[in-house]
């Protein structure tokens, strides 16, 4: 069975555990696949980049919230604010 990376580097558990700086200081910002047993198990990322993922994603759920209430709109009741 093939498993797909996303990251061009890739380090086992034991190389990190040996100087996790280094790799890190090594792979310039780019992402780091952490293999176990030569699977995928998790990602090293740059804090910039996992705040930038955080701000996208809720960009996205405000985005999501704007259409549905958008959907909403065609069961409203207009009305003036003087017949608030």
């Amino acid at each position: 069975m093939l498993t797909k990376i996303y990251a061009d580097l890739a380090v086992s558990i034991s190389e990190l555990k040996r100087n996790p700086q280094a790799l890190i200081d090594n792979a310039h910002g780019e992402a780091i696949a952490l293999l176990n047993r030569n699977k995928p198990t998790a990602y090293i990322i740059p804090s910039e980049t996992y705040e930038w993922l955080m701000e996208l994603v809720e960009d996205i759920e405000l985005g999501q919230i704007i259409e549905d209430r958008k959907a909403e709109k065609k069961d409203a009741i207009e009305v003036k604010i003087d017949e608030l």
